[in-house]
């Protein structure tokens, strides 16, 4: 299903927007490589009693280049609460896949009375590790060197994202994602898609920041990820109080792998928060 997208201007570029529903407002922030339709199942599973908002990343789905003033990711934070100004959303939850989860934390930090909730899924607000960081930036400098995503980086990103009883249950689903992947446009490759992968993988640790939240966390991790380990994103939820739900058998693609377990535990979480 295609949903409507609208388009605002921030720091001097065009943003994509999904936006949908009416009720409370709830903002869901996909991760890198991906686009809006990574909530399809999400938007109608929420749109019928909240007004769901989907940006699109700069260089990501239908929005355009990332401005230069986002060096860091506090900076797509607050270009993302420049886009609740336009949309005249005073507050909103916030659900966040993997690099999502990562601005989305940092919007909550940075402005916390625009944030009633938070749920962090497959995502680490740690700082990457060394030999992790490593691997993964050898990969984002691959694909700026090529201008492209490569058959051997695709089939590298595309294992990590996804658990593998979903791949050979699913094999459509994980070559329709390797498909969009090697897609990418050598012009979103040099001024979104790298640059973004630097501030991931680059990215401060701000969990004793988080720590100072007041408004109710839900961390969520699927037991097979192998892009960020359970146990990363577990430590994490230990570390800053939130509560923890962990997916069996999903790896890190949660709104693909298991879309009824994920909805049921948003639906309940936004339920439950003030």
């Amino acid at each position: 299903m295609t949903f409507p997208k609208k388009t605002f201007e921030i720091d001097g570029s065009t943003m994509s927007v999904v936006d949908v529903g009416s009720g409370p407002a709830v903002l869901l922030a996909h991760g890198w490589l991906c686009d809006a339709s990574m909530w399809d199942a999400q938007i109608r599973a929420l749109a019928s009693r909240y007004r769901v908002i989907v940006p699109e990343m700069w260089g990501h789905g239908e929005s355009a280049a990332m401005p230069n003033t986002a060096e860091v990711m506090r900076d797509l934070a607050r270009q993302h609460c420049n886009l609740l100004d336009q949309l005249e959303v005073e507050k909103a939850a916030i659900i966040g896949l993997s690099l999502g989860g990562m601005w989305g934390a940092e919007l909550a930090l940075i402005a916390p009375a625009r944030v009633s909730s938070l749920a962090l899924l497959a995502t680490s607000l740690a700082a990457e590790p060394p030999n992790s960081r490593a691997e993964f930036l050898a990969g984002v400098e691959d694909m700026a060197d090529r201008g492209a995503v490569s058959s051997d980086l695709a089939d590298a990103l595309v294992s990590l994202l996804y658990s593998a009883d979903f791949s050979a249950a699913e094999p459509a689903v994980v070559a329709a994602h390797r498909a969009r992947l090697t897609a990418w446009e050598p012009e979103r490759i040099a001024d979104s898609v790298a640059p973004i992968g630097r501030i991931i993988f680059n990215r401060r640790d701000a969990l004793a920041d988080l720590q100072g939240l007041s408004m109710p966390v839900l961390t969520i991790a699927g037991a097979e990820d192998r892009a960020l380990p359970k146990a990363r994103v577990e430590q994490m939820a230990e570390r800053i109080g939130s509560a923890f739900t962990e997916v069996p058998g999903a790896g890190h693609m949660l709104t693909y792998e298991a879309p009824a377990f994920l909805n049921e535990a948003l639906l309940a979480f936004l339920a439950s928060a003030p």
